[in-house]
């Protein structure tokens, strides 16, 4: 089992920056890839940033290529999301996730079987 916490949400204005943390518990190596996720509400769940653990490979939604960084510790049981120039259209719950199951890059919800909680992160214009 992998346990996940996120941290870091809040309420900025634009062209601000946050970091969102996510910790991870468990059986925190066995995960393959991990990644943020954001739902604002009336619209589905997208893939945001997906970090593969061994290696540190990462991959980035066209919204958010260029302002958006998605980076792990030395322990490899945290990941970060530097947010960067954050757009009121940013404005989401992000839920940080984790893939035990699949190969290559996940960047769908259904590919995920680790969940966090969310963090709620809100951009005025």
């Amino acid at each position: 089992q992998v346990q996940l916490v996120e941290s870091g949400g809040g309420s900025v204005q634009a062209g601000g920056s946050l970091r969102l943390s996510c910790a991870a518990s468990g059986s925190t190596y066995s995960s393959r890839y991990m990644g943020w996720f954001r739902q604002a509400p009336g619209n589905e769940r997208e893939g945001v940033a997906v970090i593969y653990r061994g290696g540190g490979t990462t991959y980035y939604a066209d919204s958010v290529k260029g302002r958006f960084t998605i980076s792990q510790d030395n322990t490899k049981n945290t990941v970060y999301l530097h947010m960067n120039s954050l757009k009121p259209d940013d404005t989401a719950m992000y839920y940080c996730a984790a893939s035990t199951m699949v190969a290559g890059p996940p960047m769908h919800s259904y590919q995920y079987n680790y969940w966090g909680q969310g963090t709620q992160v809100t951009v005025s214009s």
